[in-house]
């Protein structure tokens, strides 16, 4: 087996937990290869992008913590190499393990006792006035929101082409089950488990209290747009990460990506036993 490795260079202890991941799987005979970054962490060694990495690798481990998770998915691209995310202090929603059981993952891949969980993932296309089209993809959600002004935005959303709802609201979020448990449930979301074919539409702090939020099937289709009595513009971001502004007269379709991105998790582990230590349950 042959393992490819991304870490958060940025985190506190990434370096250390990537030279014991390597010594921990070369005494199992599992061989390793770094991502670019990564392997600035470490002297004397050298990287290869993260999509080579992916396709080279039989399992990809990104050390860090969801946040970590959420870039490196994005960094891979569309592929179907496996993902065990091994968190740098407390075990999060989308890891398998935590850095003191670095064995008991080595010991996981040699004798298979694992489980891949496909994810579905959302793909935005923003197709603007000029007939330009942006497309990307969301492993948690896509959300528009009023930025830094106090005025509301007003959004109109539409399902398989019928409209849904005049929001005015300062956001909306359109999430999948992985990232129910994110911005989606700060909002008052609902939690979906991770396997559903579903996913769900949110309004963040919406100005009438009967918007609520919306579970739809996997195969619908969302569109949304900045409503022409908008009293700002909308800014859009995608898993948190760049923030840009949404033209009034640009257009945002969301639907289920055709590709999944698929997590490992260790068979004594419970997705249900992390959410009731995450949100502190019983």
């Amino acid at each position: 087996m042959h393992l490819g490795i991304i870490a958060n260079p940025h985190k506190n202890g990434s370096a250390a937990t990537v030279l014991s991941l390597i010594d921990t799987l070369e005494k199992k005979g599992i061989s390793t290869s770094l991502e670019d970054d990564t392997a600035k962490l470490i002297d004397g060694v050298t990287g290869i992008p993260a999509p080579e990495l992916a396709q080279q690798c039989d399992v990809v481990a990104v050390l860090g913590g969801d946040g970590t998770m959420l870039d490196a998915a994005h960094r891979i691209g569309p592929t179907d190499t496996p993902v065990a995310g091994i968190n740098i202090g407390n075990l999060g929603f989308l890891t398998s393990c935590t850095d003191d059981e670095l064995d008991i993952f080595a010991d996981a891949l040699l004798d298979l006792s694992y489980k891949v969980v496909p994810r579905i993932l959302l793909k935005t296309t923003i197709t603007h006035q000029d007939g330009s089209i942006e497309e990307d993809f969301a492993v948690n959600e896509i959300t528009l929101s009023r930025g830094q002004t106090g005025r509301l935005i007003s959004i109109d959303a539409f399902i398989d082409g019928a409209l849904l709802n005049h929001y005015h609201a300062d956001g909306l979020i359109v999430a999948t089950p992985t990232g129910s448990t994110a911005y989606s449930l700060a909002a008052g979301g609902p939690l979906i488990s991770p396997i559903a074919s579903a996913f769900v539409v949110t309004p963040i702090c919406p100005h009438s209290l009967s918007n609520r939020s919306l579970v739809l099937d996997d195969s619908s289709v969302v569109e949304l747009t900045t409503a022409e009595e908008s009293e700002c513009p909308a800014l859009y971001s995608i898993d948190g990460r760049e923030v840009r502004e949404l033209p009034r007269t640009s257009r945002i379709k969301v639907e289920k990506a055709g590709h999944k991105l698929h997590l490992i998790r260790l068979r004594d582990r419970s997705y249900f036993a992390t959410l009731r230590q995450k949100l502190r349950w019983g």
